[in-house]
């Protein structure tokens, strides 16, 4: 119990460095001037590009993939692309409190997905921790939502991402059964690059011309809240159900409006704050009292301190 509690741990710390990495999207999409869909587009290919040397070592899992799974594959990146395609749009016309507020709707939608299609059940503890964490993320938003214009418009950007990424999560947990972390990461961020090349060609939106300081925010994302962010949730999966990893965007309009409010200047009342504590005390519940415990004799310990498998892993043994 003690090896398992501990093999527990490492995993929730892991959670939080996704939920602290990709809070740093919004503000380096705020900071950039390109076309949102280049930034995305680059982002995703230059997480590409940093994962290509370890492509070699997973020549033999690619060549065993089915067609199922590479439409599955396909599916699950073009969602990603349009998720940061609708919500990155969102950020140049609302608050990010106000946009990643609504991305706390994630995990109610993944959970209704997963009792549909996995004929998951969640506990009461699971209930009452996304309830406090949603409640808390909405009143961290209340005071930048508005009923018209431009941010009426980027909020509802946001719920089409929100609702995309939902799919995507819960095509990943069925992905993930069978496709390794790496695999899985490096073809999904792949597609989903290629269809906003396939977007940003169709209208006419340049590929080049852009200065050294955009590439080093495209750069930023694909290390930070890329690679540190979605790649550590997709891997996630295997340990974790869809609805728990998903409930990491929680705790991001916590973070993401902390940094807003430092690096843009952005408004940040005392009544955010309060709420900022409620949803991480509601995350927190959620993972200590309503999550499910790890296996550690299925889940190798060195696969919690490397997650890109660059570790060969120690065969197990039992008692």
């Amino acid at each position: 119990m003690q090896s398992e509690r501990r093999s527990f741990s490492k995993y929730e710390l892991l959670y939080i460095i996704g939920i602290v990495a990709i809070s740093f999207s919004s503000i380096f999409v705020k900071w950039s001037e390109a076309e949102v869909s280049v930034v995305a587009m680059y982002r995703l290919f230059l997480t590409n590009l940093l994962m290509t040397p370890l492509l070699y070592k997973y020549r033999h899992d690619i060549f065993r993939l089915s067609k199922k799974d590479w439409l599955t594959l396909g599916i699950s990146g073009i969602m990603l692309g349009l998720h940061f395609l609708l919500w990155m749009s969102s950020l140049r016309l609302t608050t990010v409190a106000s946009s990643t507020v609504i991305l706390t709707l994630e995990p109610i939608l993944v959970m209704l997905g997963s009792m549909w299609i996995f004929a998951a059940k969640p506990n009461r503890m699971m209930l009452i921790g996304m309830g406090m964490a949603v409640a808390g993320s909405v009143i961290i938003g209340a005071g930048d939502f508005q009923v018209s214009g431009h941010a009426l418009k980027g909020d509802f950007l946001s719920l089409l991402g929100t609702i995309a990424v939902a799919i995507h999560m819960i095509i990943g947990q069925y992905a993930r059964k069978n496709i390794s972390a790496f695999v899985y990461n490096f073809w999904v961020f792949l597609f989903a690059g290629s269809s906003l090349a396939v977007y940003n060609a169709g209208n006419q939106i340049p590929f080049t011309g852009y200065d050294a300081r955009e590439w080093g925010i495209f750069l930023l994302l694909a290390i930070v809240p890329t690679l540190l962010g979605h790649y550590l949730f997709n891997w996630l999966l295997k340990v974790m159900n869809a609805t728990t990893v998903s409930m990491s965007v929680l705790g991001e309009p916590v973070i993401a409006s902390l940094l807003a409010w430092v690096l843009l200047g952005e408004a940040l009342t005392i009544l955010q704050l309060i709420a900022g504590v409620i949803i991480l005390a509601g995350v927190w519940f959620f993972l200590r009292y309503g999550s499910e415990p790890l296996d550690a004799e299925t889940i190798p310990l060195v696969e919690a301190v490397d997650p890109l498998n660059t570790i060969s892993p120690i065969p197990q043994t039992k008692g």
